[in-house]
């Protein structure tokens, strides 16, 4: 191994230790599948590889990976296959109608992504940077170039802006 590659394993290494569980559990929200969203997570990290060994710079690495995995998990749609219904009620699928507390999570989720949009842009920018893409006040500073400071103001603000759209009736949201 050259000394070029024990430095890009060190950094993977270390980076597979701080989002690996991260990534797999977005994978695994995407795809609803164990199996594939532990596969994806590895590729992700194999791309990565290879991009260092190509001579690629990473500024921020835990954005890259999920900028590199949220690409493959639309690979992962695009070739996936559709199942009847029929042919999953013949392997023995029964569809649940207790998914109240799922469902209520999921239009609370909804809501708030539209919530979100409905936001300045400078607010919309770091409150979907942070809680959406899940990045850290340095990570969202690195990015936009501004200080961490700013940043953490714009959060509060936008956090602020947010709770006043929440709090207004259903008829001004649409």
């Amino acid at each position: 191994m050259t000394h070029k590659q024990k430095k890009y394993h060190v950094l993977l290494t270390e980076a597979h230790d701080t989002y690996e569980k991260a990534l797999r559990a977005h994978a695994y929200y995407k795809v609803h599948d164990q199996n594939i969203s532990q596969d994806l997570v590895q590729n992700t990290f194999m791309k990565t590889w290879l991009y260092l060994v190509k001579g690629g710079k990473i500024e921020a690495m835990k954005a890259f990976l999920y900028h590199v995995l949220n690409h493959l998990i639309i690979d992962e749609y695009r070739k996936r296959k559709t199942a009847s219904l029929d042919a999953l009620l013949e392997k023995g699928f029964e569809p649940s109608i207790d998914d109240e507390g799922r469902l209520s999570n999921v239009f609370d989720g909804k809501k708030a992504i539209i919530l979100i949009s409905k936001l300045p842009e400078k607010y919309r920018e770091v409150i979907k940077m942070r809680f959406i893409l899940d990045l850290s006040l340095g990570e969202i500073s690195d990015i936009t170039n501004q200080p961490k400071n700013t940043i953490a103001v714009q959060i509060h603000r936008g956090l602020f802006k947010l709770k006043l759209l929440c709090d207004c009736p259903q008829s001004h949201l649409s």
